[in-house]
C-alpha cells in the first residue's frame, strides 16, 4: 500500500469513527404571538424536541417577545434580536445568557464579522457611547462583542430589513413598510455600508418596493424577498450580486429581479435557495404561494432566464404543500440535513418537519407558536461539523461530497472528498 493510499485509509476510518458522535443540534425561534411576550426557543437534538421553553429552562426567566433573528457570531456566542422587547439577546452554545443590550430599539435582523454584530432597527433613535443619536429613517448598529455595547451607527432607509455581510461591507434591505401609515414611500433600494467606516459607500435601487425580510446568503448572491404592497404590486424575488455591486457596475447588472415571492428562504447544500414564497391579497384574502429552488449563478448568467426550478429533494416540496401555514425553511449547513416549520392557525403551537438531505421525511415535532427562526450548532465530538455523511455518499454514488457530507457540485483541486464510498484528493 502506497504512502496515499494509507493516508486517505486513515481518513475513511477516522470518518466511519466520527459517524457514531455526530449530533444534529437545532435551535429554533418561536415568535409567540406579538406584544404578548411569549417568544420561546426550542432546542432540538438527534431526532427529538429536548425543550420548547429552553431558554427559560436554562435562565429561569422568559426570552421576550417577539424573537426575530438569530445567528452565531463566535464558536460559544450565539446573538438573536428579540424585537418588541427592544433587545438584542446574547446566548452561549449551551443556552445560558452572557449579555444583552437595549440599545436598539425596534430591532430586526442580524448579521456578523465575528468581532462585531451588525443590527438593523425601524427606530429613530440609538445609544452610543452614553449619547443617543436620532434618525430621521432607520439605521444600523454596530455591537462590539468584547464589551457587547453601541460602538457606531449609520442611518439608512425607512424601516431596513435583512442584512448581510461580504468582503467588509454590509448590504442593507431598505422596505418602508410602514408607508401604509407614515408619511413616506416605500423603499426600493439597498443601502451598501463599509462596516469599518460605518458610512454608506453606495446605493443600489432595484425598483422593487418593500424589500422585507430576512436576506439568504450564498457566497456572493443574496436572496431577497419583496412582498409588494398586498394590493396591486405583485411580490417578487430579487437575486443581488454583491461582487458586482462592489465592482460599480451599473444597478441593473447587479441584480435580477423574479416573479416569485421568497417569503421564507434558505441556502441550501449545494449554494441553491430554497423559497417558500407566500403572497397575500387585501382584495380577497387569500394566500398563494410558489415552491422554487434557484440556482443564483445561473440566474445571473441568463438574465434571469435560467436557474429556476420547482423540484426540492424527497418528499420535501409535497410535504410543505400539506401545510396548514409554512413559516421557515432551512438546511443545516454542517449536514444538510432539511428542516420547514408550519405555523397552522398562528395562534396554537405549530410543527417542525426534519428531512434527510435526500429528502426522505424523518419526523414531524410538535413546537411551540409561530415557529420561524433556525440556528444550527456544529455537531459535537470535536468533528466541526464532519462525520454526518450521507448514506448515498458511501453507496456507490459517483457524486462527489465534502467531509461535511454535503454534494459538492465543483470540487476544488488539492481538496479531500468523498466519492463512490472512498476518500479522494481532486
Amino acid at each position: 500500500m502506497t504512502h496515499r493510499q494509507m493516508f486517505l485509509s486513515a481518513i475513511l476510518a477516522m470518518l466511519v469513527s466520527f459517524r457514531c458522535h455526530a449530533q444534529e443540534r437545532i435551535i429554533l425561534l418561536n415568535e409567540g404571538n406579538w406584544q404578548a411576550d411569549n417568544g420561546r426557543i426550542t432546542y432540538f437534538a438527534d431526532g427529538s424536541i429536548v425543550s420548547n421553553q429552553w431558554f427559560r429552562d436554562v435562565n429561569g426567566g422568559k426570552l421576550g417577545d417577539t424573537p426575530n433573528d438569530i445567528i452565531q457570531v463566535a464558536d460559544n456566542l450565539i446573538a438573536i434580536t428579540v424585537n418588541w422587547s427592544n433587545i438584542v439577546q446574547f446566548i452561549d452554545n449551551d443556552g445560558k445568557a452572557v449579555a444583552a443590550t437595549e440599545d436598539v430599539p425596534n430591532n430586526r435582523k442580524l448579521a456578523t464579522d465575528g468581532s462585531h454584530v451588525y443590527v438593523t432597527s425601524y427606530g429613530h433613535e440609538c445609544r452610543v457611547d452614553d449619547a443617543y443619536r436620532e434618525f430621521t429613517r432607520g439605521f444600523v448598529a454596530k455591537i462590539d462583542l468584547s464589551t457587547f455595547q453601541v460602538t457606531e451607527t449609520c442611518e439608512v432607509g425607512y424601516e431596513p430589513e435583512g442584512i448581510a455581510y461580504y468582503r467588509g461591507y454590509l448590504f442593507v434591505a431598505n422596505t418602508g413598510g410602514y408607508a401604509f401609515q407614515e408619511a413616506h414611500e416605500y423603499e426600493t433600494t439597498v443601502d451598501i455600508i463599509d462596516a469599518a467606516t460605518m458610512k454608506i459607500v453606495r446605493t443600489i435601487d432595484t425598483g422593487q418596493i418593500n424589500l422585507y425580510g430576512k436576506m439568504s446568503q450564498s457566497g456572493r448572491y443574496l436572496c431577497i424577498n419583496s412582498p409588494g404592497d398586498y394590493y396591486d404590486v405583485q411580490a417578487a424575488t430579487i437575486i443581488l450580486d454583491c461582487e458586482s455591486a462592489l465592482t460599480w457596475k451599473a444597478d441593473k447588472d447587479c441584480f435580477i429581479k423574479l416573479d416569485y415571492a421568497a417569503t421564507y428562504s434558505c441556502t441550501a447544500a449545494n449554494g441553491n435557495f430554497y423559497a417558500i414564497g407566500s403572497r397575500y391579497s387585501y382584495y380577497t384574502g387569500d394566500y398563494t404561494f410558489n415552491y422554487v429552488s434557484i440556482d443564483p449563478r445561473r440566474v445571473m448568467a441568463s438574465a434571469g432566464m435560467e436557474g429556476i426550478s420547482d423540484r426540492l429533494p424527497g418528499t420535501v416540496l409535497q410535504d410543505i404543500k400539506a401545510m396548514g401555514m409554512p413559516y421557515g425553511i432551512y438546511v443545516n449547513p454542517y449536514t444538510g440535513y432539511i428542516y420547514a416549520t408550519d405555523a397552522g392557525s398562528f395562534a396554537a403551537a405549530g410543527a417542525m418537519y426534519q428531512w434527510s438531505p435526500e429528502g426522505i421525511l424523518l419526523g414531524k415535532h410538535r413546537v411551540y407558536i409561530n415557529p420561524a427562526h433556525f440556528l444550527a450548532l456544529k455537531p459535537d465530538g470535536g468533528t466541526d461539523g464532519i462525520g454526518e455523511v450521507p448514506d448515498n455518499a458511501t453507496s456507490g454514488n459517483s457524486a462527489v461530497y465534502n467531509l461535511h457530507g454535503i454534494r459538492v457540485a465543483n470540487p476544488i483541486k488539492g481538496h479531500i472528498y468523498i466519492q463512490n464510498g472512498r476518500i479522494t484528493i481532486f
